[in-house]
């Protein structure tokens, strides 16, 4: 199994060799929301997969991101509170959001990989 995941959402998992996940958005995500300005990160805590857990503001819009597994948020990344553009400049490397324990660390492989995702793109171009 690769390491990284996707949803329908253009958010992106990387599994860790400590069984956490990384979460963030993909570049398709960054590119459509435009230069972002501010991020709200979540509060360490568990959320429900679907379940609202931060937000994006761009010179375009305003964008949320939703929990993508249910589990618990044990990091976000506070550098993004100073530099938000991080999520443009490397929306796939310094660019995430936060960290998480999957509650059933199997739903993960039910989650698109690299494959899947390119072909989701293609699908709803």
């Amino acid at each position: 199994m690769s390491t990284l995941r996707f949803t329908p959402e253009h958010e992106w998992l990387r599994l860790e060799a400590s069984g956490e996940l990384t979460v963030g958005i993909t570049s398709f995500a960054q590119e459509a929301l435009g230069d972002v300005v501010f991020v709200q990160l979540p509060e360490p805590g568990r959320y429900e997969e679907g379940q609202e857990v931060a937000v994006l503001e761009s010179v375009k819009a305003a964008s949320n991101i939703t929990m993508p597994l249910t589990g618990e948020v044990l990091d976000v990344n506070q550098a993004l509170a100073d530099n938000p553009e991080l999520v443009n400049e490397a929306p796939m490397g310094d660019g995430w959001f936060f960290r998480i324990r999957p509650e059933n660390p199997e739903a993960v492989a039910s989650l698109m990989d690299q494959a899947d995702y390119d072909s989701f793109l293609s699908d709803n171009a």
